[in-house]
């Protein structure tokens, strides 16, 4: 059974997280993907850890491993000539190309959107990069924790009084590389639809400053009435009701209650019905914050005598949830049920468990399948798509070509 995405060639010229995360999710949902990689060294990512038993090595990088996988490899420096001259020959073959280098660099290479669409008119470029093809800042070089401080995220989160802090991980270029991959794939559509090519310039920069995660609110707030409305916290709550983590049995659980119908509920979980009756805490009380510390001492030896799943199954009409580690989203008996994880072999690192898909099409299949070796793919694309001889790979490696 074809998937989604059966009948679209991708070429891929990004490396790090971004790039390769938009690639990974057109690969994983039928694209074929052709990535070109530095003869030698390869993408970046090849040396992000973590690696297994904490040895670096360029096949088993756990970050290149999940943001590569259905892709094929293939060396190419495109500081030769004869390397560009490949990447040419290729370029009338695929239907997107993606780029995360900075720009300037693709048109001075010849490979410039104009350039491209004259070889390919339909083609569709993506371009990612940190602040986009023009402007002011179009030069300026971008890690993630800029793109998260200038972006506003930063200064939604912290502790209050303190300096901003940024969140841990790298959400800003997964959510790049998704958000790029629907402007890509949305780009093919109109491509095939009226023959004319399309260049996606995405800012990973602008990404995050339009971010739904707080951000968002914000904008709209400034916009129409001149003002943010998020403000640095450490707690929202409405009510007496429990509001954010506490310590339980076995880990913690977050409570996000705020509703007066809950309260009853609430009263009964915890084994204390009469409270619900209690004018102490109904009424205008219920929102009276000074009574929310006699609420948490009569919550917590509740609490803490329940595991996190415990809870979660005695939450199902009031917001209460656990707070998992890895290792319970991995033993989640919900996601294996669904197969959710899936393990892939690779002949260098081995067999893994990966996430699966994000959404799963009825009659399409989402695709397992590996990340590729280092120039894995170089006879099967370059003699197979291009013509050359083996004979011909042995010269082009030789002369640090492929």
């Amino acid at each position: 059974m074809e998937s989604l995405l059966s009948d679209v060639t991708v070429l891929d010229l990004t490396q790090a997280v971004a790039g390769p995360y938009c690639a990974k999710l057109l690969a994983d949902y039928g694209a074929e993907v052709i990535k070109i990689e530095r003869p030698g060294t390869g993408d970046v990512a090849r040396r992000i850890g973590p690696f297994p038993n904490d040895v670096p090595h360029s096949e088993k990088s756990g970050v290149f491993l999940a943001l590569n996988t259905n892709k094929k490899s293939v060396t190419v420096n495109l500081k030769t000539e004869t390397g560009r001259r490949i990447l040419r020959d290729l370029v009338p073959q695929v239907d997107i190309l993606l780029e995360s280098y900075r720009p300037g660099v693709m048109a001075k290479w010849g490979f410039g959107f104009d350039d491209v669409r004259r070889i390919k008119p339909d083609i569709v470029v993506t371009s990612i990069s940190s602040f986009g093809q023009w402007g002011p800042y179009r030069d300026y070089e971008m890690t993630e924790l800029i793109a998260y401080a200038m972006g506003v995220g930063m200064h939604c989160t912290g502790v209050p009084d303190r300096e901003p802090l940024k969140l841990a991980g790298t959400a800003t270029l997964f959510q790049a590389g998704n958000t790029a991959a629907v402007a890509a794939i949305g780009a093919y559509f109109g491509s095939q639809a009226d023959g004319v090519g399309q260049h996606v310039d995405y800012s990973i920069m602008e990404g995050q400053a339009s971010s739904v995660d707080r951000n968002g609110a914000s904008l709209m707030a400034m916009a129409y009435a001149g003002e943010p409305t998020f403000r640095r916290a450490f707690g929202r709550r409405f009510s007496v009701l429990p509001f954010g983590a506490y310590p339980c049995a076995d880990g913690y659980a977050h409570f996000t209650s705020a509703q007066q119908a809950w309260w009853p509920i609430f009263c009964s979980m915890i084994g204390m019905p009469e409270l619900s009756e209690d004018p102490r805490y109904t009424g205008e009380n219920f929102q009276n914050l000074d009574l929310a510390e006699e609420i948490d001492e009569l919550f917590l030896p509740w609490i803490l005598s329940h595991a996190k799943r415990e809870i979660m199954e005695l939450c199902n009409e009031i917001a209460g949830s656990p707070i998992n580690t890895m290792e319970d989203l991995f033993a989640d008996p919900h996601f294996r049920q669904r197969e959710f994880f899936v393990e892939v072999d690779h002949p260098a690192a081995g067999p893994m468990e990966y996430p699966g898909p994000p959404f799963r099409p009825a009659a399409t299949p989402w695709k397992k399948g590996r990340a590729p070796l280092l120039g894995e793919h170089n006879e099967e694309v370059l003699t197979g798509r291009l013509g050359f001889t083996r004979t011909d790979l042995v010269k082009l490696a030789r002369m640090g070509v492929i």
